[in-house]
């Protein structure tokens, strides 16, 4: 039975890996045994990097466990000896979606010792991250894909753009988002991405943490979608979803986190514990979900600022930096301050117009004060399409601002 399912598969495998494929560019590395872990969204493109990267070694084995054929196999030497059948013993050997299977690290681990190299992906970070650092402490490599960055979304029409026609494909960019199929294939976006939002939630989610009020963490999925880029407390989300306590939300979030729909971005403060206990901002790990839920027509400057919050995500992913907002007690606010090492290395504004005098006096104030309490001259703000570099003054604080357009700066990233 299983080797007849692996054969099912191999025959799927074969036709993806005809079609139209944008090179991610992940770093596998295959020249050593570490175990290769790629993990992020569900339909981001993982398996998909994964099988073109091994496609070039000739022969590698796949196993897909989001079939639920595989879920209740109990002996695991099965699943070995139809691969072996199957793939003619393979020396490279690709599991999908693994943490669909049982205590998946110690079988991962135990084939590592028996001389496969293996490449594992998965849909959710802390399971996988749990269980890597248990069992595969030190021999695993990890790698994060999240949807198309706006210069991969350029990639997959293989052909120069003009500066004007990049900025208008930043507008589409912004409202579909960057999930590889729905932009190959040409499906309808909002269509494709509420299907897989039900998805993430209920079979990731509520399946899989056996949660009893599913309405209620579709509501805060929808709700926190709805609102990206806004401060945010557990009892003012508690009231919106109608959920019994405020520790059941912080749960509830945690798992909407950890299948990579959403993300949190702390306040700034040089005390961790005032981190913690401070107001978050929400951001979605892709902007066409937020606008497949929206009930009302998008606000063009939050989905500006979410773009941006992903790119600046990805990096936090990679270790490069460590990224946060910053607000004073007179309330006003930087986007993100963005932190290499213990230094504050850059602050950055997003606003998708500056054209009234009232708004750009904002933006600037906000720079310069937080510029000068953190001792930080890298200023920017990001525009929808002004660019300039400038001198300002704010009661004797000075500094320099640059102002980029998104799609320059989505293109430098």
């Amino acid at each position: 039975m299983i080797r007849d399912v692996l054969l099912v598969q191999k025959r799927e495998l074969e036709a993806r890996l005809s079609e139209k494929y944008v090179d991610r560019k992940i770093p596998l590395k295959l020249d050593n045994n570490l175990v290769k872990v790629i993990i992020g969204p569900r339909r981001a493109g993982k398996s998909f990097a994964a099988m073109h990267a091994l496609s070039a070694t000739g022969n590698f084995g796949y196993v897909n466990f989001d079939d639920e054929r595989l879920i209740g196999v109990k002996n695991y030497d099965e699943i070995v000896d139809a691969v072996n059948s199957v793939y003619n013993n393979p020396k490279y050997l690709l599991l999908d979606e693994v943490q669909n299977l049982d205590k998946w690290e110690l079988f991962a681990n135990r084939l590592q010792r028996q001389g496969y190299n293996l490449i594992v992906t998965g849909s959710n970070s802390k399971l996988l991250s749990k269980e890597l650092g248990t069992h595969l402490t030190g021999r695993h490599l990890l790698t994060t894909i999240l949807p198309f960055s706006f210069k991969e979304f350029l990639e997959n029409e293989a052909k120069e753009t003009t500066e004007s026609e990049a900025h208008e494909k930043a507008l589409t960019y912004l409202n579909n988002g960057g999930y590889p199929e729905p932009l190959v294939k040409k499906i309808d976006y909002r269509e494709y991405l509420s299907t897989l939002l039900s998805s993430i939630i209920y079979k990731d989610i509520v399946k899989r943490f056996k949660i009893r009020q599913s309405q209620a963490i579709e509501n805060l999925a929808k709700y926190l979608i709805s609102n990206v880029a806004r401060e945010f407390s557990y009892n003012t989300l508690c009231q919106v979803t109608q959920c019994k306590s405020s520790h059941t939300v912080q749960k509830y979030l945690g798992y909407l986190e950890e299948t990579f729909l959403i993300f949190k971005l702390n306040r700034f403060s040089l005390k961790v514990k005032e981190q913690i206990a401070s107001s978050k901002k929400i951001y979605c790990t892709d902007n066409g979900f937020i606008c497949a839920v929206a009930f009302k027509p998008n606000d063009i400057g939050k989905l500006l600022e979410n773009s941006v919050a992903i790119e600046l995500k990805k990096k936090e992913l990679n270790n490069i930096v460590n990224i946060f907002y910053w607000k004073n007690q007179q309330g006003e606010e930087v986007d993100f301050l963005v932190m290499q090492g213990s230094n504050v290395s850059q602050l950055i504004q997003v606003c998708y117009s500056i054209e009234d005098p009232k708004t750009k006096q904002r933006e600037i104030r906000a720079l310069l004060k937080a510029s000068e309490e953190l001792k930080c001259s890298n200023l920017l703000i990001i525009t929808d399409n002004y660019e300039a570099e400038t001198q300002e003054e704010w009661f004797g604080i000075k500094g320099k601002i640059k102002y980029t357009p998104l799609y320059k700066w989505l293109k430098e990233q």
